[in-house]
């Protein structure tokens, strides 16, 4: 298998080219939130699979160091520069990159979003992880399910832009009338660092004493909170739930901060994005709306009126199974 390789630099001018790609010669560019984190490290590992699959690919893994678009386009001026032949991106913002990707697009680079979408004009295609109704749903009922005569729970998200934790908050607003006495008494922002995700989660404890779950749609959030909340003597009082990795969350099931989360898996994620990316750029597949589109050991997803489709269901992980994933993602 190849080793994914980190672009640090440009390193060719960037040109003009049209028509397919052929399949012999592509290079596929895997573009993260930022490096450093688990969950995008599996995708790349699910890349990688679907490369040597695939065979004749190169997955060219990046991203920059910190959660910012400023970071991300400055890594898609390089892709561009270098030719790649796809971009596969978990975006930091919604808008901010559509400009970019739209050169990208007119250079006669594949362009599609995975994970966190960007806006129809910056891409040819989106592929959630899973449904965002499902998702929305799930993780308040997560904490709804410990919570049988209802309680207060709080949100601790990532960035105040992260185009897919805003779409799963307003989903699970959506559905909080079906789980009667579940109150949502604050939503701040931990900016996807383990620091501040931290103090934010030691601030919703500190200003609702009654505060019973937080709820961290965001990998690097939800182990900050169980963190803080083991810390500050709070376990069996509060419960952290959300979207995590078994890895990193196996000590906040066994210690009890975590009765349970959720996640798709990552490296499914990353190898569905390169089947994507791989069917669009040879024109094996057309995005356009209800295209269905064959994406390896996956199946098939469908592609809906704005050319997303979704993965999968999220999958629940707690006391029960966590010791069968926590050594795989």
């Amino acid at each position: 298998m190849k080793f994914a390789k980190l672009m640090t630099s440009v390193a060719v001018a960037a040109g003009l080219f049209a028509g397919p790609v052929s399949a012999e010669d592509m290079r596929i560019a895997l573009v993260v939130k930022a490096l450093g984190i688990g969950f995008f490290e599996a995708a790349a590992k699910g890349a990688e699979e679907a490369a040597e699959e695939l065979g004749g690919v190169e997955i060219i893994y990046t991203g920059p160091v910190d959660t910012t678009a400023e970071g991300q386009i400055e890594v898609i001026n390089s892709l561009i520069a270098q030719r790649v032949d796809a971009i596969a991106i978990s975006a930091n913002d919604t808008d901010a990159l559509v400009p970019t990707l739209k050169k990208a697009m007119q250079r006669g680079i594949t362009v599609i979003s995975w994970d966190s979408g960007v806006a129809d004009d910056g891409r040819m295609a989106h592929l959630n992880p899973s449904s965002n109704a499902l998702i929305g749903n799930m993780i308040v009922k997560l904490a709804a399910d410990h919570l049988p005569d209802g309680g207060d729970v709080a949100v601790l998200s990532a960035t105040t832009t992260s185009t897919n934790q805003n779409i799963w908050i307003d989903e699970m607003t959506k559905v909080l009338g079906n789980y009667p006495g579940i109150n949502v008494v604050s939503t701040v922002y931990g900016d996807d660092l383990a620091d501040k995700s931290y103090r934010e989660a030691t601030g919703l404890m500190q200003s609702h004493p009654d505060l019973d779950a937080i709820i961290a749609p965001t990998s690097v959030g939800i182990v900050a909170a169980a963190q803080a909340v083991a810390d500050a003597g709070n376990i069996g009082k509060v419960n952290v739930t959300g979207l995590g990795l078994p890895s990193e969350m196996a000590g906040a099931i066994e210690s009890g901060a975590s009765k349970s989360f959720a996640i798709w898996n990552p490296i499914d994620l990353g190898y569905s994005a390169t089947m994507l990316a791989h069917q669009l750029a040879t024109e094996a597949a057309t995005a356009e709306p209800g295209a269905e589109i064959a994406i390896g050991r996956m199946g098939t997803i469908t592609l809906d009126d704005s050319n997303a489709a979704a993965m999968a269901d999220p999958f629940v992980y707690d006391a029960s199974n966590i010791a069968d994933f926590k050594d795989i993602f």
